[in-house]
């Protein structure tokens, strides 16, 4: 029998979607439009901008790791005992863009951190999908 691994583990959640790169990163980047789908935010697309997320439920602090216009963006998600890392890469895929998001830093102890996120992302692309629907 193996032991369980002790290394942090990810949670990535990838869709196609029939909208342009630049569409979806005005999504990703811009506070009123991120507001309707993930929470409120005071979001800047630079570079060591802090920023939260506001929940119902407590605050996330974030801090702005990279930013490529239309193809990544990567940021801190820290919130109680988890400091993790949220990145999203844009990418060109038949007439629209395959969008992927990646959450890594979960380390196995803190499964409650892990199972929220696995749940929670596939709505917020639900949300997501449902915002690019009714934006220009």
């Amino acid at each position: 029998m193996t032991e369980p691994s002790a290394e942090p583990r990810a949670v990535v959640v990838e869709r196609d979607l029939p909208y342009p790169p630049e569409k979806i990163w005005r999504a990703l980047t811009q506070p009123h439009l991120i507001e309707e789908w993930l929470m409120k935010s005071d979001f800047k697309p630079v570079v060591d901008h802090r920023f939260d997320f506001q929940f119902d439920w407590g605050v996330v602090d974030c801090q702005v790791l990279e930013v490529e216009p239309q193809r990544a963006l990567t940021y801190t998600w820290v919130s109680g005992e988890l400091e993790s890392v949220v990145a999203w890469t844009l990418e060109p895929a038949g007439g629209g863009t395959r969008l992927r998001m990646e959450q890594t830093g979960f380390p196995t102890g803190q499964p409650r951190y892990f199972h929220g996120a696995r749940a929670g992302w596939p709505r917020f692309f639900d949300a997501l999908e449902q915002v690019l629907e009714k934006t220009a």
